[in-house]
């Protein structure tokens, strides 16, 4: 990932840096196979660079951390999971513009 802003996040570091985290979470799950995913994508770095130290913003590749997509119930993607003190806040599956994701984050502030 090119992008500074934004945590690749694995099992090994989940819990730490998206259920522990002390800030609203979003988390991208994607594929690099997947279309919809490449259109996101994009979206989510410039979220990331934004709300850098209000909200953290991290990416989860399904076909890597397949235990993580299950147990958020990732049935198709991209989905985009927002958490805030380890809780699911809220959740979107498929492309959306980046004001929506936007109005996520937002709430979760």
């Amino acid at each position: 990932m090119a992008n500074d802003f934004v945590k690749k996040l694995t099992e090994a570091n989940f819990e730490q840096d998206v259920l522990k985290s002390d800030k609203p979470v979003l988390v991208d799950f994607w594929a690099s196979w997947c279309g919809p995913c490449r259109m996101v994508s994009p979206l989510i770095d410039q979220l990331a660079e934004e709300f850098d130290g209000r909200a953290v913003v991290g990416k989860v590749n399904v076909d890597e951390e397949g235990p993580l997509a299950i147990r958020y119930n990732v049935m198709t993607i991209p989905t985009v999971i927002i958490f805030k003190n380890g809780e699911v806040l809220d959740q979107v599956s498929g492309a959306y513009p980046k004001a929506h994701f936007e109005e996520m984050l937002n709430k979760a502030l």
